[in-house]
């Protein structure tokens, strides 16, 4: 498949773009800088802003799915989804926060007493790009939200998916890799199980 990765130099956009090239992938790797894109195989790293909503799409104009992996608070989720169905980009998966995942019925994360305030503003501007996502007529988009704990770490392939509740392991501790966090999204682009939906994944 061809697929452009929108901000591919962090640490999930990295990692799964990594993960789609092992797996044969044509990947457009998207970033301010692109020179740290790591060169790898079938991927081409390409310069181009995010804010930029004519720049944008052309840059992903013939690709079967996109990839955004940037941060709430640094992106415009109107810009984003603007360009995608300029491009005619047929699928849009969005790596998402885990602030928006409940951990009781009507509760999210971002809304227990102590949710780290560092992390305040971009977990809840995440729960808006999802709730954007939703009032979408036709967009046929994902979101993967990851555990709470996103580190680097072992590429095990060894996870559970969710829905909209935190998973956490039996030791209570809730967390994923983004070398696996990275496998669980190329599987979703690859056999789509989550249309118009969030899902999440963790250990």
């Amino acid at each position: 498949m061809k697929i452009a990765v929108v901000g591919a130099s962090g640490n999930a956009g990295a990692s799964i773009t990594a993960e789609l090239s092992r797996r044969g992938h044509q990947v457009t790797a998207i970033a301010r800088n692109p020179e740290k894109i790591a060169q790898l195989p079938g991927v081409t790293p390409v310069k181009g802003d995010a804010g930029d909503k004519a720049a944008l799409a052309a840059l992903i104009a013939g690709h079967d799915a996109v990839v955004s992996s940037i941060h709430f608070m640094q992106s415009d989720a109107d810009v984003l989804i603007g360009a995608v169905k300029q491009a005619g980009v047929p699928r849009y998966l969005v790596v998402g926060g885990a602030g928006s995942l409940e951990v009781a019925p009507g509760v999210k994360l971002f809304d227990v007493p102590d949710f780290p305030a560092i992390y305040l503003d971009e977990a809840k501007a995440g729960g808006v790009f999802l709730d954007r996502l939703k009032a979408e007529p036709q967009l046929d988009w994902t979101f993967l939200s990851p555990s709470a704990l996103f580190f680097h770490g072992p590429r095990t392939g060894t996870f559970r998916l969710g829905g909209n509740a935190l998973l956490t392991a039996a030791d209570g501790n809730s967390s994923i890799s983004f070398e696996d966090y990275a496998i669980a999204l190329a599987n979703e682009i690859e056999t789509p199980r989550h249309a118009r939906a969030r899902f999440t994944v963790g250990y």
